[in-house]
């Protein structure tokens, strides 16, 4: 991913409206993520237009990120990232299609991925949690990144498609170079390396069906009719690219905020919806996905002028920080009622692998503070947040007394 910029605005942008902002690099996003962007939140108005990234309008306010978001009709998901140019390779199911076209695909992640197709999975993922806290809780410190956060959610999604493990560490490689600018392969060259990788896999599940998540897809029926084998290829690479980075860099701010805060900790224990329920206060106050969507005919939208064709960023975080939407909200308050979030998305896009992220933060929460009630950050700690598609922490490392 390259950080492009454009040199003016269009005719039919409002000079008022032009602000020198790039998504994938806040202005003191080293320092806190959610931070720069509630401080540009604060500095202008709800839908702003930038030169950065071969420009593009930025969906500052909650509401209007959500409406967006949600509305498939005036904005398409047909490119979903900036910089247009490389977001038009990406081409990927079904996060690249609108409906009615893109039901079908959905269902067979839906299908997949329900609550109780989830809860079936609640007890292996409880030892999977256990058994990785297990190998360093004695020893009273652990590069939670590196020895937890990196380890844990690809462990649960590679079981779930029936992919080795072995292969985790190139997986990710390649989702991060899909997701991150400066990586050391292009977005382009990356979707190749996953395309190579997929398609022998989806050839055997084909012939050989297992009992594995992409094996039930690839033989579900779609209206009369199984995927093709083109389609197969961009599903199964879209289900990989989400299943082994988002919550790995969601963990690292849960537990980040877990370690500076020990009331927070009592909070979550003694929490009368149980630890499922607090975790929604954290999804809403970390969101971390800035993708896009595009205009698809000429509109005034909440009283901006948008043209067909002209992109709309929406970094989700700012919905569950914007002051009109959650009271107080940079303040984690696991007694928040209603909390206004789009950190799992909304509208047709909404994601399906959210229930499977809610127990997976749930669980390692619960089975760590089982194991290790009081904890603190560590001094050898790398806490510089890093941008991109996915918003992360580099490396948090964790200590506590034994």
């Amino acid at each position: 991913m390259t950080i492009l910029a454009s040199d003016k605005a269009p005719a039919h942008v409002d000079p008022e409206r032009v602000t020198d902002i790039d998504i994938y690099a806040p202005e003191g996003l080293a320092e806190d993520y959610h931070t720069a962007w509630a401080r540009l939140q604060a500095d202008n108005p709800e839908i702003v237009w930038t030169p950065r990234n071969e420009g593009h309008w930025i969906a500052l306010g909650g509401e209007a990120l959500a409406e967006v978001q949600a509305d498939w009709e005036r904005f398409s998901s047909r490119v979903i990232v900036l910089p247009k140019s490389i977001g038009e390779q990406h081409g990927l199911l079904p996060t690249t299609i609108d409906p009615p076209v893109h039901r079908p695909y959905r269902k067979l992640l839906n299908d997949n991925l329900k609550p109780a197709a989830v809860r079936g999975l609640k007890d292996s993922i409880r030892e999977v949690a256990a058994d990785l806290i297990d190998a360093f809780a004695a020893r009273g410190h652990c590069d939670f990144t590196e020895e937890y956060a990196k380890i844990f959610p690809i462990r649960i999604f590679l079981a779930l498609v029936g992919v080795p493990q072995s292969d985790a560490e190139k997986i990710r490689h390649w989702a991060l170079c899909m997701t991150r600018p400066d990586q050391d392969m292009t977005f382009e060259e990356a979707k190749a390396a996953f395309y190579e990788y997929v398609d022998p896999l989806v050839r055997e599940r084909f012939a050989n069906p297992g009992d594995d998540m992409i094996s039930n897809m690839l033989h579900s029926d779609m209206g009369g009719r199984q995927l093709t084998h083109d389609e197969a290829l961009s599903l199964v690479t879209q289900l990989l690219i989400a299943g082994v980075d988002t919550v790995v860099n969601f963990l690292g701010y849960a537990l980040l905020a877990l370690a500076a805060d020990p009331q927070l900790r009592r909070d979550m224990e003694t929490h009368p919806g149980g630890t499922i329920a607090a975790v929604n206060e954290l999804f809403r106050r970390f969101g971390l996905v800035a993708i896009a969507r595009e205009v698809r005919e000429d509109i005034t939208f909440r009283g901006v002028t948008m043209k067909a064709g002209d992109m709309v960023a929406i970094p989700t975080v700012v919905h569950g920080i914007d002051p009109s939407a959650n009271e107080d909200p940079m303040k984690i308050d696991l007694q928040r009622r209603r909390a206004a979030h789009s950190t799992f998305g909304s509208g047709p896009h909404m994601c399906p692998g959210q229930e499977l992220a809610r127990a997976e933060v749930a669980i390692t929460i619960e089975e760590w503070l089982k194991r290790i009630p009081d904890f603190r950050i560590s001094s050898d700690s790398d806490l510089e947040n890093v941008g991109g598609i996915v918003a992360s922490v580099k490396r948090l490392c964790l200590e506590w007394d034994v």
